[in-house]
């Protein structure tokens, strides 16, 4: 049944103190009593009551996105309200959805660089499993069939998928697609229902390689992501990067490796339709989720690498990506206990125009002519010792080529001229513009962490951290040239309750880490009203991975959502306010992709209702997190 709702009460639901709710599911909002909202009411904090971690005494729990958290508004009169939060999924990919054409088109199917249907070896389009990065957002004078309330568009960008129907790894193979959503929001519930699906040309940039993380700029823009950069040094000969180029040109040897690892941006139109642009300015190195600060020109950027860096780019021109600045920090450790603590620097890597590299690539430049590479010890003195992706590389830079080395060879160059390449799969990053304060999830705390291969050497968690970072200006680099930012970070170390904590031997489930603390921080997302960072789990040490709430005022750490077994928390976007409504978007990716030992206790039990639940574990969803009132 549908009630409908008073304007001024609907009003009095949406705001509270500037602070909107989450949409209310099914249009219950019509049933809270007029008595419950008094027109001075002001909420002075919001918290989230958290669930528990599912278990096999409810299988159907550990088989499917959960959620049996709620937020708890607690009013300036001393009352509170309580409301219960839910899932809803846009739709599991490997459906069928509009293409407001009056046809449909195949929830996360891949093209080729000709806008054919890529095919299995079963003659059937084969699509993603892995959802990941999302943005929500509103634009001036959209209009799209067939939406009845306001217009909202929603960005889904697909990583990669799994595997082929007849078993085989298809990871990183396949161009990733990229899609435009357009909502249709419920004025009075907020719900947002699915009426158009674009799918995004990738063809003007080389297609998308691995897409990952991503973020909604302060100019409305969708920040893709991609990571794992194929090494140019050994991309003639790599299956995985010949079969990506097979089945986006149909030749294996057509793909350059350096039209990959750079930062694409997706600009939506107001009907619905998306375009994208690569920006080859801000390194080439294992995109995830970056972060552009309030001055629309300073972009801190994590590295999902091992002998990883911390990369900041400031741009010319506010809203503007095309040219700019590249640094990468130098870790200074302060302590060495647990994951650590390090003041930061900053050493300038170079300053270059995305067309003046781009031209470098069109016009042929190979591998060799930036620098020469040794995968052994050459036993000559002109060569540098670096950490490479967890292996001892020799390298030495070709005259003249700093520029090229610096923007496409970043990981190697930047170890080169003494940047601390020591982090290990720095995934997303996110800003509490208030304190000034940055965050960046370390998913493990390990390998070039912990063997001090890249400047810091410290005990770990396996189960990773999360890092906060303090933000200044007045900044110089190590050459003493002052850094054009007021965004700059000098400081990284975690606050105690963003801290994994191993165990020293698995649980009764198969938990290989403390099941009510964070394992292996993967999205990071920072709500301004609610005071709350979002973290998703990314974790080989979780048999459930969760998305976590974490109240910076208060340091409560709260469990609000368990994704399906063997899946990855994804696609996290907090969106504090369209049209009075409060968001946050989450998706799922690879459910049931068992890992033994860790599932071991789970899979014969978990496996067929995973596999029914995502068209037998092909599927994952797309979705966002509701909200709903507690009604006694």
């Amino acid at each position: 049944m549908t009630h409908s709702v008073d304007p001024a009460r609907r009003k009095l639901l949406q705001f509270i103190a500037g602070t909107p709710l989450l949409p209310l599911a099914g249009g219950l909002a019509g049933m809270i009593s007029n008595s419950v909202f008094a027109a001075d009411l002001k909420a002075a904090s919001v918290r989230f009551v958290p669930m528990a971690a599912p278990t096999l005494a409810n299988p159907a729990e550990m088989a499917t996105t959960t959620v049996k958290s709620s937020m708890v508004v607690n009013y300036s009169d001393g009352s509170s309200k309580t409301f219960r939060l839910g899932y809803k999924p846009f739709f599991i990919t490997g459906d069928q959805v509009p293409d407001g054409k009056g046809g449909t088109l195949l929830a996360g199917g891949y093209y080729d660089i000709h806008h054919a249907p890529i095919l299995n070896t079963n003659g059937q389009q084969f699509f993603s499993d892995c959802p990941d990065g999302s943005s929500l957002l509103t634009l001036p004078g959209a209009k799209v069939a067939g939406v009845k309330g306001h217009t909202v568009f929603a960005v889904v960008q697909f990583e990669y998928t799994s595997r082929a129907a007849n078993g085989d790894d298809m990871y990183g193979k396949l161009p990733s697609p990229i899609a435009v959503l357009t909502l249709d929001q419920n004025p009075d519930t907020g719900e947002l229902t699915l009426v158009q699906y674009h799918n995004v040309d990738t063809s003007p940039v080389q297609g998308l390689w691995i897409t990952c993380g991503a973020s909604l700029s302060p100019w409305n823009t969708h920040l893709s992501s991609e990571e794992y950069e194929p090494d140019a040094f050994k991309a003639a000969g790599d299956e995985q990067f010949q079969g990506y180029s097979q089945h986006l040109f149909g030749d294996p040897a057509k793909a350059n490796p350096y039209h990959y690892g750079h930062l694409p941006e997706v600009t939506v139109h107001p009907d619905g339709s998306g375009s994208v642009q690569k920006h080859y300015c801000l390194g080439r190195i294992s995109h995830e989720l970056v972060q552009v600060m309030p001055d629309e020109r300073t972009v801190l950027m994590g590295d999902d690498a091992t002998n990883g860096g911390l990369f900041m780019f400031v741009a010319d021109r506010p809203r503007d990506l095309s040219a700019g600045t590249l640094y990468v920090a130098k870790w200074k450790q302060v302590s060495g206990k647990g994951p650590g603590a390090g003041d930061i620097s900053w050493i300038k890597l170079g300053h270059a125009s995305s067309d003046e590299i781009k031209a470098l690539v069109a016009g042929g430049i190979k591998p060799e002519q930036i620098m020469t590479v040794a995968f052994k010890d050459p036993g000559d003195a002109s060569f540098t010792k670096i950490g490479f992706n967890g292996k001892p590389h020799w390298v030495k830079l070709q005259p003249g080529m700093e520029k090229a080395a610096a923007f496409l060879e970043t990981h190697r160059y930047a170890a080169l001229v003494g940047g601390s390449l020591g982090f290990s799969k720095m995934e997303g990053t996110t800003l509490n513009i208030a304190d000034k304060r940055a965050y960046s999830a370390m998913s493990y705390v390990y390998k070039s962490m912990t063997d001090g291969s890249g400047d810091i050497h410290v005990e770990g968690p396996k189960a990773g951290a999360v890092y906060e970072h303090i933000l200044q200006g007045g900044q110089q680099d190590l050459d003493g040239q002052p850094i054009d930012s007021e965004w700059v970070s000098t400081h990284m170390a975690p606050p105690a309750a963003l801290v994994g904590e191993d165990l020293s031997k698995a649980d009764a489930l198969g938990n290989t880490a403390h099941a009510d603390k964070i394992a292996n921080p993967d999205n990071l997302k920072f709500s301004e009203k609610l005071r709350t960072l979002f973290i998703g789990e990314d974790s080989g040490n979780h048999v459930n991975n969760f998305l976590w709430a974490y109240n910076v005022d208060t340091r409560e750490l709260s469990r609000i959502l368990s994704c399906p077994a063997g899946a990855e928390s994804t696609g996290l976007h907090a969106v504090d306010e369209i049209n009075g409504w409060t968001y946050i978007m989450s998706n799922l990716q690879h459910p049931g992709d068992w890992e033994s030992p860790l599932h071991d206790v789970v899979k014969e039990t978990l496996d067929p209702l995973v596999r029914a639940n995502y068209r037998d574990r092909f599927g994952a969803a797309v979705g966002y997190v509701t909200g709903m009132p507690e009604l006694g």
